[in-house]
């Protein structure tokens, strides 16, 4: 597995300019996929429809999202994350949980107790699935980190 890290350029053409980049440098084989991974923020439907067709172009491609952004996922691990409707309230409530977090993930605050726990809130918020990405708060991570999981499983 590896992951293109773009910094702080996360607006979603350039999420997808650099994930058509490394897919022109290597040929995805057999079992393999990529992922587009996006916050919510301030980012359009336009913008996100972009993302949402890329991955629609292949069976191999993937795109996940948190609405408002990544650290309800995180959240997840730890709660069922009810009542966070803004990035505010999601930093707010994770701090709680990891009182020192700082954009970087330690793996041992994640136990696969936690992770199976996020993987199952996620889910049950995503009840029906969303067709595209989550429109209210939610996650759709929970797809990709199940695909990891069944991998690493087999």
């Amino acid at each position: 597995m590896s992951c293109i890290n773009g910094g702080t350029d996360s607006a979603p053409i350039h999420v997808l300019e650099r994930m058509k980049k490394r897919l022109a440098s290597v040929t995805l084989k057999k079992g393999d996929q990529a992922w587009l991974v996006v916050d919510r923020d301030q980012w359009s439907d336009e913008h996100l429809r972009m993302l949402f067709d890329w991955s629609m172009e292949s069976e191999k491609y993937g795109f996940a999202l948190s609405n408002p952004k990544f650290e309800y996922w995180l959240l997840l691990h730890f709660e069922d994350g009810n009542g966070v409707n803004t990035s505010t309230d999601c930093s707010t409530r994770l701090a709680v949980h990891l009182p020192n977090y700082d954009k970087k993930i330690n793996k041992g605050h994640f136990t696969d107790e936690l992770i199976n726990d996020a993987i199952r809130r996620a889910r049950s918020r995503d009840n029906p699935p969303c067709e595209k990405w989550p429109r209210n708060t939610g996650t759709t991570v929970y797809k990709l980190v199940e695909l990891i999981l069944n991998i690493q499983n087999n």
